[in-house]
């Protein structure tokens, strides 16, 4: 069987890639990487993956109707990642995020359509629920997003979900809480913090630092969306969180004692506009219907990171200087 994985040299696909080329009970023999090669998608991230010989690579845009045609031609399934997904960056220029995660997740959509693929696992974010006060989100909550790159995302899994009512084409939708990792650009807050100590430079605290996030290791993120592609039921919303609910304070000062700095290395920055307050998913559903459970230890996975953003300067060091 032939899948196709967008976004697939970015910080989640890439290590989605490594683990379902392990993965060999699924039964997919040829697993095709199509990404656009942009900021944050990178040739080296796909190194391991493509010594594998059942692994091949397309450089191109989900946006390009020919190239999102002709890799899809002869596929089973897609896992579709590829996304423009800093909010930060949307918030100084939103266009590109709509028409690369609404139009280009509608041409995905068409083609898959069109070529009668078998599954279409769409990688979505809890930040399209908005922010709650208390409790979690379920998979029926209405959709509140408040920027341009969770307004997006909606978008895209309401034409995602659309598809299925529509066609008939056999569509999930993930969303997932904040994750972390090996490999994360370093314009998210962990990779930014640890490589700003590593230099002797502050951190950037949004705010009073209260805005809480719920932590989820990549590896579990991948193993929960790998339970989805195998045995979701069509047409249906997976969340995947990791049960690690931290304030921004609360994450900093644990990086701090992790790279043996105090809080001096904190600068108070003027708070995100539109900044959500609380995100938190309920993850009952994945459990109950796919047995999903984070497996990585939060205290042992940030550990972990820190530990290998200290030994790989090499592969984040030319990206800070590129900000």
């Amino acid at each position: 069987m032939r899948i196709v994985i967008t976004g697939g040299a970015g910080f989640i696909g890439s290590r989605f890639v490594e683990l379902l080329l392990e993965a060999e009970h699924l039964g997919y023999s040829e697993v095709v990487i199509l990404d656009a090669l942009t900021y944050s998608g990178r040739r080296e991230n796909m190194e391991a993956a493509l010594r594998d010989a059942r692994c091949t690579f397309v450089h191109g845009s989900i946006t390009d109707y020919d190239i999102v045609d002709e890799t899809l031609r002869g596929a089973d399934a897609v896992v579709h990642f590829a996304a423009e997904s800093h909010v930060d960056r949307s918030i100084s220029g939103a266009r590109v995020f709509f028409e690369t995660n609404v139009l280009g997740t509608q041409t995905l959509l068409e083609a898959a359509q069109r070529h009668h693929l078998g599954r279409f696992v769409h990688v979505s974010t809890d930040e399209v629920y908005g922010s709650i006060a208390e409790g979690s989100w379920r998979e029926d909550h209405i959709l509140e997003p408040n920027s341009p790159y969770s307004s997006s995302k909606a978008g895209s899994d309401l034409a995602a979900l659309a598809y299925h009512r529509t066609y008939g084409l056999h569509v999930n939708v993930t969303r997932c809480s904040n994750n972390y990792g090996p490999r994360q650009y370093p314009e998210k807050l962990i990779p930014l913090f640890v490589s700003n100590l590593m230099d002797g430079r502050k951190v950037p605290l949004y705010g009073d630092g209260l805005n809480v996030r719920d932590w989820l290791h990549v590896d579990d993120h991948c193993q929960g969306i790998m339970r989805v592609l195998e045995g979701g039921r069509a047409g249906e919303i997976y969340n995947i969180g990791g049960g690690t609910e931290l304030t921004n304070k609360e994450i900093t000062y644990r990086l701090l004692a992790l790279m043996g700095a105090d809080e001096s290395s904190i600068e108070p920055v003027r708070d995100r506009l539109g900044h959500d307050r609380r995100y938190s998913v309920d993850c009952d559903k994945i459990a109950r219907e796919l047995g999903y459970a984070p497996q990585v230890p939060f205290e042992q996975g940030l550990a972990d990171v820190v530990q290998w953003y200290r030994e790989n300067e090499a592969w984040w060091r030319p990206l800070k200087a590129q900000q």
